[in-house]
């Protein structure tokens, strides 16, 4: 799959880890399957899955992590994909358990006025699914404490811009720390830029490709 190939090409997961869903109608979603190689995958071990049922064809299981995505799609009407990931700066920041402030103008343009972390869950419980989808509300991605990262988008090529943009962030809000301290800007400035891109510039963008 070529989706599962990106994300260790990009770095963002490695062997197995991670996942990757795209929403199918208004009932289902596509997630890949648990455990297999990203290498070796094919359309085939794709999974669909029933968002309100959990139920899923096909003889593979669904990625551990499918209720979270499922839960997702329920409650964002907007997204249409969803992208779990092991990705090493936001891995450390969410170790560390700190909130990225809005301290890159692509970050709250993208993302939101910040990148909130959610409070640690066992994986595959309920509890991450409740922890993770409140930390994403009004934003395209949340740090999972001491586990990874889930980024989001209006489509799949979205989803993965906002796994970069989220990476650059806390890299930078890694090394800002060692300088004194990452600067903010300002929270309601952060706030109007967020709004501007989700409902302006990102318009712009599919209709205008080649200027971007």
């Amino acid at each position: 799959m070529d989706a599962g190939r990106r994300l260790l090409a990009e770095g963002l997961v490695a062997r197995t880890w991670g996942n990757v869903s795209v929403r199918a109608g208004p009932e289902h979603m596509l997630i890949t399957p648990s455990g297999r190689a990203y290498e070796s995958m094919t359309p085939e071990d794709i999974v669909p899955v029933n968002l309100r049922t959990g139920a899923h064809d096909g003889p593979l299981k669904p990625s551990s992590e499918g209720k979270l995505h499922a839960e997702i799609y329920r409650t964002r009407s907007e997204i249409q994909a969803v992208i779990h990931t092991h990705q090493m700066n936001a891995s450390t920041v969410a170790a560390a358990r700190r909130e990225v402030p809005p301290i890159l103008d692509d970050m709250v343009q993208i993302i939101g006025p910040t990148v909130r972390v959610a409070d640690y869950a066992l994986p595959s419980t309920n509890k991450i699914v409740r922890v993770t989808v409140k930390a994403l509300r009004g934003r395209m991605a949340a740090l999972m404490a001491n586990h990874g990262a889930v980024c989001l988008g209006r489509n799949l090529d979205e989803a993965f811009v906002v796994c970069q943009v989220l990476e650059k962030a806390c890299k930078a809000f890694i090394e800002a720390e060692f300088l004194g301290g990452a600067k903010s800007i300002n929270r309601i400035e952060a706030f109007l830029m967020h709004q501007v891109y989700l409902r302006k510039y990102s318009a712009l963008k599919d209709e205008n490709p080649r200027d971007r």
